[in-house]
């Protein structure tokens, strides 16, 4: 028999509607009918491509006995945190709160009816296990303490909802410390403290990527030339693009890494890890020019717009890490598999590249079992391979890529991993951000074609009475909008501007920009809450500022409101993108690394950075040259506008300094200010890069 939950767009929560638990979606009714049998609240929350999350359900959410337990004691609530961040986010402060260490999903919460938290917990299986409680003891226990200690249990809720609300009003406080370059250092400090010299990444084994932070080195690699900078970001980006954690046959990148080695992964892949490592790989590229990092971003970008992209331009969010009840299964080979399919002599070249043996590379993670099975992963780059071979690394390349092609559609054929295909406004800003940067980068029309897909989904499907919305599924659009739908969403229209020049996007980032202030704006203290004014009220307004799997809204803002500041030449928002670095700065000087992407947008703020604008017809060799000259290169400090003919009169609006630039003699010309210094226009892109060079300069030596 269905539960309540039938009837929701959410494709965890529909993962639930056959449990035999009594599920409430979040909302008044439920609480309501806790308050009139006088029940604590379950509340559960977590994803559909969430390993462990689908352990819990097959393990006591379907059994029987448990949701008996449950259904007899509890008000029961399923949230899914991708369509709910809101609610997440208060949670999980609830559960660090309580246990005082960190927590992941399943997220599982024990409330009054009113919604004052008194315990949390993450996995909980059936019965008593490693000293986990299991559901059998804990609902009797929980029961308990309901019945015969019920003041107890409501005093411990207020203080622990006192506990959380204090927290957020931590972040409501203005700051006493000053960011400088020093806080960069510190950042720098502690990444090089923690880096895993041999295998990459940073800290032991779970390894996650957490791409901000590589950017931020290769930020602080371009602000101080410290080598060793580099060093660390292209030792991890190398190793996760040879590793396991990286899918070799169909392209994209697993969640993170069970071993130091990048070798096992967690399987679930995650829309914003693809489209913040192809920004990664990308900007690497620019600074390096190595063809890997190219080829890495390239395929990240492939596997999105083949398996990730619907028909009508909106991208999913996530694949499961599961496929026919077992983890990793639809991704992992026997030798003997591809004998059978590519016949031995293939098969030894696979093995001999990829690492593959007979006894198998891949260890269970949940069993601890060695099995026959393998993990495509490199060793050692394909040149030196090909040179061990004594074949040219180009003829080794083809062959295996042809392989591969084999191999992957022989894969097609599999049962596959469940695709979670909800669109969400916020991840599919990332992912508009990183087709938008490689378009420019790589000169490819088609990535920033699809950039320009997702945003006509997005305003054509998630805009209501002018307000963004968060979650779109078969035809339904629904849930207001959060900070970080806006903060992502102008990010990347922000670098769609940049890659094609369409006025019209840009002007849409700044009436975002706008729409963000009037709804999430703290006035007295600065910063933005993580819920608009007119939103749900939750025990507590959170402002998120810890850059953690996802950078968080506020990080993103900053950099946005410097950079729409500097393209429209409005002092307001420098002097809010200020007022946010101050309030946040008492927080991020206790531990900078934590904030990377907040690092980032020191780094702009402190400078050098540039405003170029591009003065010639858009459509002449001339002007190309120039723009390629630009996207080619790293200059992640720097804003460009392009002013033409046809959309002269439209940019002069958005950016009234702009009025009086123009071609010289005929000739494209480029205006080139840092600094806050404007220099004389060149028609020449490598006098161009010439200015911008001397602003770097002069920039490090003001330091």
């Amino acid at each position: 028999m269905s539960n309540r939950l039938k009837n929701e767009k959410s494709p965890y929560l529909l993962q639930h509607a056959e449990n035999p638990v009594d599920w409430y979606p979040w909302g008044e009714e439920a609480f309501e009918r806790a308050r009139e049998l006088g029940r604590p609240v379950f509340l559960s929350i977590g994803y559909s491509t969430c390993h462990w999350c689908h352990v819990m359900e097959r393990e006591s959410f379907e059994d029987a006995e448990v949701a008996g337990l449950m259904n007899e004691n509890f008000v029961s609530i399923k949230v899914d945190r991708e369509e709910r961040p809101d609610i997440d986010n208060i949670y999980m402060t609830v559960c660090h709160v309580i246990s005082r260490k960190g927590c992941g999903w399943p997220l599982n919460i024990v409330m009054t009816p009113e919604g004052n938290p008194f315990f949390a917990g993450t996995y909980i299986p059936k019965e008593n296990r490693y000293g986990r409680v299991g559901m059998k003891e804990l609902v009797p226990a929980i029961k308990e303490l309901w019945e015969n200690k019920r003041e107890e249990v409501l005093e411990s809720a207020r203080q622990i909802t006192d506990a959380v609300s204090s927290l957020g009003d931590s972040l409501r406080r203005v700051g006493t410390s000053l960011l400088n370059e020093k806080t960069l250092d510190q950042a720098y400090s502690y990444f090089l403290s923690t880096f895993d010299p041999d295998e990459g990444g940073f800290g032991k084994a779970p390894k996650f990527p957490t791409p901000h932070n590589l950017m931020f080195l290769m930020r602080y690699y371009g602000r101080t030339g410290k080598d060793a900078s580099l060093r660390m970001v292209e030792r991890t980006l190398l190793a996760m693009g040879r590793g396991g954690i990286y899918d070799h046959v169909g392209f994209g990148f697993h969640r993170y890494s069970t071993d130091s080695r990048w070798l096992v992964p967690h399987f679930e892949k995650m829309l914003y890890d693809q489209a913040l490592l192809a920004i990664t790989y990308t900007e690497a590229w620019q600074i390096t020019k190595n063809p890997f990092y190219e080829k890495k971003a390239r395929e990240i970008l492939e596997y999105l717009i083949r398996d990730m992209t619907s028909p009508e331009g909106g991208i999913y969010s996530a694949e499961d890490a599961d496929s026919e009840g077992e983890e990793g299964k639809f991704y992992i080979w026997t030798v003997g598999e591809i004998e059978e399919l590519l016949g031995a002599e293939d098969a030894e070249l696979l093995s001999d590249v990829y690492n593959l043996s007979r006894s198998g590379n891949f260890t269970d993670e949940a069993t601890g079992e060695q099995s026959d099975r393998n993990i495509f992963h490199l060793k050692e780059p394909l040149d030196d391979t090909a040179a061990r071979l004594g074949v040219s690394a180009e003829e080794l390349g083809q062959r295996i890529e042809g392989l591969r092609e084999r191999l992957f559609a022989c894969r097609e054929k599999r049962a596959h991993p469940y695709k979670d295909d909800k669109v969400l406004t916020d991840w599919n800003g990332v992912a508009i951000a990183a087709f938008s940067k490689a378009a420019a980068a790589f000169g490819e029309k088609r990535y920033s074609d699809v950039a320009r897909g997702a945003i006509e989904f997005i305003r054509q499907n998630l805009v209501r009475d002018g307000r963004l919305l968060h979650r779109y599924r078969e035809g339904e659009a629904g849930i207001m909008a959060s900070v970080d739908d806006y903060a992502f969403f102008i990010w990347g229209l922000l670098e769609y501007y940049e890659s094609v020049f369409d006025e019209k996007c840009l002007a849409l980032a700044i009436s975002l920009c706008r729409d963000q202030f009037e709804h999430f704006w703290d006035e007295e203290f600065a910063g933005f809450f993580f819920t608009a004014d007119d939103g749900e009220a939750l025990i507590t307004r959170q402002k998120e500022i810890y850059d953690g799997a996802l950078p968080s809204g506020n990080s993103v803002s900053v950099l946005n409101i410097l950079k729409i500041a500097r393209l429209t030449g409005d002092p307001e928002l420098e002097d809010r993108a200020a007022r946010m670095a101050a309030a946040f700065s008492s927080q991020i000087s206790r531990h900078p690394a934590s904030f990377s992407m907040h690092m980032n947008s020191l780094d702009f703020m402190l400078g050098p950075s540039f405003e170029i604008v591009i003065a010639g017809d858009r459509n002449s060799p001339e002007t190309r040259q120039f723009l390629e000259v630009l996207s080619s290169e790293y200059l992640p400090n720097k804003v460009v506008i392009l002013k033409d003919a046809a959309n002269g009169e439209e940019i002069s609006k958005i950016a009234p300094y702009t009025q009086s630039h123009s071609s010289i003699n005929g000739k494209t010309a480029a205006y080139v200010c840092s600094n806050y210094e404007c220099r004389l226009p060149t028609d020449d892109p490598v006098r161009m890069l010439e200015l911008i060079r001397q602003g770097q300069s002069s920039g490090k030596d003001s330091e």
